[in-house]
């Protein structure tokens, strides 16, 4: 009967560690959604001050905060709809900075996320121009073997190609492809720092 005992006192034991361990796994992940609720308001323009917000808080809930906040800022860095970089995203670059006291290495990082996020709507262009003179040029060459004559050029469209959609869909699902695998690096470098 002692066995059974030391046994079942072992087994309690047990489950009294793995309760505590949920009891402070819960209490992190509350504080990282606290993190992230402010960083959301603070991209809305609702929160005030990422720093100071922080700073309000007990000194050992600071950095699982931190981190919940940096979260949403790396989230909020996406690739743009068009020409312009998203105040989002702007937003969130700098919010980062922010949070990570202005240091050297995320702030290279966040210059370099910006250039990728610049240099995308300009690549994205240029692909957008090549693509659409390619398919004009084989509308033009199909009209030709018919043995039909192209006087205005600017009368063709090219977005009217039976596979105009399906094509530039996969050259844009390509191009965003490589573009969001260099953001990707970059924010788990980032994360990495943050420790999230």
């Amino acid at each position: 009967m002692a066995e059974i005992r030391s046994t079942m006192d072992m087994v309690m034991e047990r489950a009294a560690r793995l309760a505590a361990e949920a009891e402070e796994s819960s209490g992190d992940e509350a504080l990282a959604n606290e993190g992230m609720r402010m960083a959301a308001a603070f991209l809305s323009g609702e929160g005030e001050n990422l720093l100071e917000q922080l700073k309000s808080k007990a000194p050992e809930e600071q950095m699982i905060i931190r981190g919940g906040m940096a979260k949403t800022m790396l989230r909020n860095i996406l690739l743009p709809r068009d020409q312009e970089i998203s105040e989002q995203s702007l937003l969130s670059l700098n919010g980062l900075q922010e949070l990570s006291g202005n240091s050297t290495d995320i702030a290279t990082i966040c210059s370099e996320l910006k250039q990728i996020l610049e240099q995308y709507g300009q690549h994205r262009e240029q692909v957008k121009q090549q693509f659409d003179e390619s398919i004009l040029n084989q509308l033009k060459m199909q009209l030709q073997q018919q043995g039909l004559a192209v006087d205005d050029e600017m009368a063709l469209n090219p977005t009217m190609h039976p596979q105009y959609q399906e094509e530039w869909s996969k050259a844009s699902a390509e191009l965003n492809n490589q573009y969001n695998d260099a953001l990707d690096q970059r924010k788990e470098l980032i994360g990495q720092r943050f420790g999230i």
